[in-house]
């Protein structure tokens, strides 16, 4: 993840985010540079833009969420409810029975 935030970060300064930016900015945060990483990371990013990517996740974000799962939940404790109330009347109609 370290290697996606060193491109991120070479993008955003408007630097060329290559494989020796991304080394030089991993090196800077402390931590060893992992080669095979950096390489694959160029490669999956080539042809790529960065910004374009960027601006249609925002997009993405600011879109009405698809309907939660929540909504069904509560159709179906409706239906449950709805259920119980019509066991409970059947009962009572039953229970009359007995006093007629």
């Amino acid at each position: 993840m370290e290697y996606v935030y060193a491109a991120l970060m070479l993008h955003k300064a408007g630097k060329k985010v290559d494989g020796e930016g991304i080394k030089k900015v991993v090196e800077a945060a402390g931590i060893q540079p992992d080669e095979a990483k950096i390489k694959a990371l160029v490669a999956s990013l080539d042809g790529v833009d960065i910004g374009k990517t960027l601006d249609e996740a925002k997009a993405m974000r600011t879109q009405a969420p698809p309907a939660p799962a929540e909504v069904g939940k509560k159709e179906a404790k409706k239906e449950s409810k709805e259920e119980k109330e019509e066991h409970k009347e059947e009962a009572a109609e039953g229970l009359s029975a007995l006093f007629s």
